[in-house]
């Protein structure tokens, strides 16, 4: 075992320095993010006893990543990539300040916090999906991403036991506002530390070219569809465990275990998964999160209580990972090879795939919401998240045909290189 160990840390030495300093980066901030995506809308379940508010939270923070995403576009011409991934991470605090400073958790008040929060999101991530791109290929970003999802997990068997059972034990509601304040305070010194050890990295900022297109390849226009249902789970995948427990079971404490449970097995099964499989692997990855997270939908719509979330909370704690080690390779994938292929910066890329996972989670934001308007909030609950996870289902056969397709353009381009006619110089000249 202790052999195995070494064996591990040898492999993760032998990678890039860049590609050592975005984990440890991502690592660091990890511990933050289970507190931005369950707390914060346990926060607003919490002061305002309404699922609608947490899904309009949610809808305000995923309209301000594309926006952002675009004016990230912009500022890499004249601001280092650094600079620009860290304040992503540090407008994260400061969206929770905003957001604990609200006397009255009016749509406005929480609007703005979750336009921040969005701005937070849009600069954090479309620098880490750049860097992320730059520095792997395709025969390490199994091992990328599950050696990042294995950290993850860890992280989320630590960290929402010990806030959920943090905040419970505080007792009086007016000491459970202090918690949060506690909280919000650690949030900001982790992002301080993480931007710090960003900065230990020498990456460089994309070429700059033009990276608005309207047009694209038709393969391109398949990853789309394949982001759009993405998207439409998006929401859920990072509102309803809070919302359903907070409804269901109504403490913090039990948010925490929920989270926790099961997590210790899921990381290792991630990591394992990530350094053993190679790319013709990634369809069954896929098929297998989706498979799971249609039984945790179906599981939390027929029971409806809590053994139901318990349950909700397994299955999504397998489907979430599987789903995310599969799915960015296979994007990151047809961008290499379309960035060949059409000879346009792979930011163009990146800042138009969000805007189909934009389009999907406004889809899914708006069936819980129509939903919940049109019948009531557990109907909503129990249902909406049965309806995507169904038609995410889909992504299987689209993500098996965007694989072949890439893979036949690919070859097409490798042996028109080989093909191609080597001039003499001389008569070049």
């Amino acid at each position: 075992m202790l052999n195995k160990l070494k064996n591990e840390i040898a492999h993760f030495n032998s990678q890039p320095h860049n590609f050592r300093i975005l984990i440890l980066t991502n690592l660091v901030y990890a511990i933050v993010l289970p507190v931005i995506d369950i707390f914060v809308a346990a926060y607003v379940m919490r002061n305002s006893n309404d699922p609608t508010k947490v899904v309009i939270y949610q809808l305000t923070i995923y309209t301000g990543i594309p926006l952002t995403f675009l004016l990230n576009g912009y500022l890499l011409k004249y601001i280092n990539i650094r600079k620009l991934y860290s304040a992503g991470m540090m407008l994260s605090a400061v969206s929770m300040v905003v957001m604990m400073s609200l006397k009255e958790l009016d749509l406005t008040g929480i609007g703005i916090a979750g336009i921040i929060m969005g701005m937070s999101f849009g600069f954090y991530w479309a620098n880490r999906d750049y860097l992320a791109l730059a520095i792997t290929n395709d025969g390490n970003r199994n091992y990328y991403y599950g050696l990042e999802t294995f950290f993850y997990t860890i992280i989320a068997v630590i960290i929402p036991v010990a806030i959920g059972w943090f905040i419970e034990s505080q007792g009086a509601a007016e000491k459970i506002q202090r918690a949060y304040l506690i909280i919000t305070g650690l949030v900001f010194v982790v992002t301080v530390i993480a931007s710090i050890v960003c900065f230990r990295g020498t990456f460089a900022n994309p070429a700059q070219k033009r990276f608005i297109y309207f047009k694209f390849h038709p393969l391109w226009y398949r990853l789309l569809f394949l982001a759009l249902l993405k998207g439409l789970a998006q929401g859920f995948l990072v509102t309803a465990p809070a919302m359903l427990i907070m409804r269901l079971l109504g403490k913090e404490g039990a948010l925490g275990t929920a989270q926790s449970i099961g997590a210790i097995i899921a990381a290792i099964m991630m990591y394992v998964i990530g350094r053993m499989t190679r790319p013709e692997h990634r369809v069954k990855i896929f098929a297998s999160g989706l498979i799971l997270f249609t039984m945790a939908a179906l599981v939390n719509g027929i029971l409806f209580n809590e053994m139901g979330v318990i349950l909700f909370m397994l299955f999504l704690l397998l489907a979430k990972p599987l789903m995310d080690l599969a799915y960015f390779p296979i994007q990151f994938n047809v961008i290499d090879v379309l960035s060949k292929k059409e000879k346009k910066s792979e930011f163009a890329y990146i800042l138009n795939h969000e805007a189909g996972l934009y389009v999907g989670r406004f889809m899914g934001a708006a069936t819980f919401l129509l939903l919940a308007y049109g019948y009531s909030t557990e109907v909503a609950l129990r249902y909406a998240i049965i309806i995507i996870a169904v038609l995410q289902l889909s992504s299987i056969w689209v993500s098996k045909r965007i694989i072949r397709e890439s893979k036949a353009l690919n070859n097409g381009l490798e042996e028109d290189k080989i093909t191609a006619p080597v001039l003499d110089p001389v008569h070049t000249l």
